[in-house]
């Protein structure tokens, strides 16, 4: 039997192994997968060395969203530990003085007391593609998800700085694939062409009908992107 592939697979902001569902049961023939806890710390490299912490030796990473951002740490800390790099719905950008100010709003609107319950409609509209909205199964597993992880989580994870990944994408050699949905309003599918210029090698892959939740909402693509990127 062919040997497994391990896989390192981050989510994003208030996501856990639920993200990832889908590609754990799909990729299970050739991949050993594991999936990253980034709840622990307000703090990027603190939440980077946790995971490497609990990582194998070596391994494929593939870092959703927030998870990208650490995704991008690890290759800061330890690059000769990444056998291949993947980014989903994600960026390499600090945050702006806006984005920045928007985080800290956030931060303080669900500090007030009830009203905390995940992600709301309005969170849901910029998270998901428009014509995924009324798909209850889809808007149930998010919001249960986001839910169970809760405000605490949500305040740990907002004050991460996100910091410039550009050095560390142009300095990676090794396989690449970026995967964006078309939808994206999180982070545009102009911030994924971008990493892919920093990475003449990457293997770009545009999700049709797809908002940021890429991993949720079009599993079998996604899927079939990682498997080909594992594969190559």
């Amino acid at each position: 039997m062919e040997q497994r592939t391990p896989l390192l697979l981050l989510p994003g902001l208030l996501n856990d192994a639920t993200l990832w569902r889908a590609q754990l049961d799909a990729l299970a023939d050739i991949a050993d997968c594991q999936v990253g806890d980034l709840t622990g710390h307000d703090d990027l490299r603190a939440v980077a060395e946790d995971v490497l912490a609990r990582a194998p030796e070596r391994f494929a990473l593939a870092g959703f969203s927030l998870g990208g951002y650490i995704a991008q740490e690890i290759l800061r800390i330890a690059p000769g530990r990444v056998l291949r790099l993947a980014l989903l719905d994600t960026s390499y950008k600090a945050d702006s003085a806006e984005r920045a100010a928007q985080r800290v709003a956030q931060q303080n609107s669900v500090r007030l007391p009830g009203t905390f319950h995940g992600f709301g409609d309005k969170l849901m509209r910029s998270y998901i593609d428009a014509s995924r909205l009324q798909d209850h199964a889809l808007v149930s597993t998010v919001r249960e998800m986001t839910s169970r992880l809760g405000v605490e989580v949500f305040l740990r994870q907002s004050r991460i700085a996100r910091v410039d990944g550009s050095a560390e994408l142009r300095a990676w050699r090794g396989p690449a694939l970026i995967v964006c949905g078309r939808n994206d309003a999180i982070t545009p599918l102009a911030v994924s062409e971008q990493m892919a210029a920093l990475m003449p090698q990457a293997t770009l892959v545009v999700i049709e009908d797809c908002g940021h939740l890429a991993p949720l909402e079009k599993p079998e693509q996604v899927s079939a992107a990682l498997r080909a990127w594992l594969s190559a």
